[in-house]
């Protein structure tokens, strides 16, 4: 697609009528278009009809490598910035923006496995999510609030204890646009955004997960022209950790390069919960933490994957025997 014509901050009839033609009609905005409409967007410079117009013709078009280009440069202009703890291991990033609906939520079990295995470990994502099963939810069951501020969480992180940050303090225009989808009854491009920050300005691992097979592909081509470090696979309902009843393919995204450390493949989740919600859930996964239930072995790969990916091990191999290790019956007793 071409991209249009330098557009006016003001003249927000005139892009809509750009990006707005549908998926085959549309055109699409040049990275510096898209920094200064997403930058509008986040401080709130753009009328509310407006806003609903731009967002649901980007649902619709989808975004371009160069737009989220632009639109990165935008949020990471705008969100509140953590230092990453002293020590080997990278920060991995988890973004919960999703929840759950029709199985368990087991990010705040790859979380804690995480700081089991030594990783400065950062979710941030929503505190309600219209009815699904947060992460936030299942944390506050296991004992873990919401960090009330950066610092919070940087000392949280220092003591090698997992952190929360929610959207509205992370990223306050950013979390605005989230809370439209309510109203809109869709999700957008903010939602795409969110799970690329990275709070650590580059020295953070995040892990992308996406539900559309379209979306690989564009994220891969995303890192690549960014060059930016992440894991990258199908998530579990949005939500980025492995699917429990099927292994994802998951990638590591480095210096523009993608390497395939996990292929895609089945696997026996019968062990898992029937129920849903996050004290029942937040049950089993203290189980599984104490070894009284098995981990799924797709978690188990991710493990090792961000473990690998974090700079935890020097090769998959080596990550792979040391996340075996870790959940293993009586690995517990190095839990946090």
């Amino acid at each position: 697609m071409k991209r249009s014509e330098p557009v006016m901050e003001t003249n927000w009839g005139t892009l809509i009528k750009e990006i707005g033609r549908g998926a085959h009609g549309a055109r699409d905005l040049g990275e510096e278009d898209a920094y200064r409409m997403f930058a509008a967007m986040l401080d709130g410079c753009v009328p509310e009809l407006e806003l609903g117009g731009i967002m649901i013709a980007l649902r619709i078009k989808g975004e371009s490598v160069d737009e989220l280009r632009g639109f990165q440069r935008a949020a990471a202009e705008r969100i509140e910035r953590l230092a990453a703890p002293a020590g080997a291991a990278r920060p991995v990033v988890l973004p919960s923006y999703n929840g759950a609906r029709r199985q368990p939520n087991l990010l705040p079990l790859l979380a804690l496995l995480l700081a089991r295995a030594g990783c400065p470990v950062l979710i941030h994502g929503v505190l309600d999510d219209f009815g699904r099963v947060t992460s936030a939810a299942i944390l506050h069951e296991l004992g873990i609030e919401p960090s009330r501020s950066a610092a919070q969480a940087e000392a949280a992180l220092a003591a090698g204890r997992v952190a929360f940050l929610a959207d509205e303090l992370l990223a306050p225009g950013l979390a605005r646009l989230l809370a439209l989808r309510k109203r809109l009854g869709v999700r957008g491009s903010a939602h795409t955004l969110a799970k690329l920050l990275d709070p650590f300005a580059g020295r953070g691992l995040p892990v992308v997960s996406v539900t559309h097979p379209d979306y690989l592909v564009r994220m891969r081509e995303y890192f690549a022209a960014t060059g930016n470090d992440a894991l990258l696979m199908r998530g579990s309902e949005g939500e980025p950790y492995a699917n429990p009843r099927r292994q994802p393919q998951i990638e590591l995204l480095r210096g523009g390069k993608s390497t395939v450390l996990v292929e895609q493949g089945e696997s026996d989740a019968s062990v898992l919960s029937t129920a849903i919600d996050a004290a029942t859930t937040a049950q089993w996964i203290r189980q599984a933490l104490a070894g009284k239930q098995p981990v799924p072995e797709p978690l188990v790969q991710q493990l090792a994957c961000c473990c690998y990916g974090a700079g935890r091990a020097g090769d998959f191999n080596q990550a792979l025997t040391l996340a075996r290790e870790l959940v293993r019956p009586g690995a517990g007793a190095l839990m946090q």
